[in-house]
């Protein structure tokens, strides 16, 4: 009998705590354009990003406050996994002619604006 309580009361721990929640996503990104997740104040994430487009994406991150680094261009069928910190941008960039498309994961802080902006 105290298997079973304890048993309930960690899967109660567990979900409450959002252990097991994440954003699962295929994101199209018009030719030219920019999808920016995260563009707003917000905790720590994690993204694993698959391009699954038929050209090269980039990608780097932004604080909301200002610059940016960490420029990585993602090659075709290419899978990379990011930290991203506080208050920080994810910032994916299609700078071809046709659509591209990413599969994303993200965990963490899930309270992350999603938005689009002209390159």
């Amino acid at each position: 009998m105290k298997t079973i309580v304890l048993s309930i009361a960690v899967a109660l721990l567990l979900t409450s705590c959002n252990v097991f929640s994440s954003l699962n996503s295929n994101t199209s990104i018009k030719p030219n354009e920019q999808f920016l997740l995260g563009n707003n104040e917000h905790g720590k994430f994690h993204v694993t990003l698959k391009n699954v487009s038929n050209h090269p994406i980039e990608i780097h991150l932004a604080p909301i406050n200002g610059g940016s680094y960490s420029y990585q261009t993602i090659a075709i069928g290419e899978v990379v996994s990011t930290k991203v910190a506080n208050n920080t941008v994810l910032v994916i960039e299609n700078k071809s002619n046709e659509y591209a498309s990413v599969d994303l994961k993200v965990t963490g802080d899930l309270g992350l604006s999603m938005g689009y902006k002209n390159n």
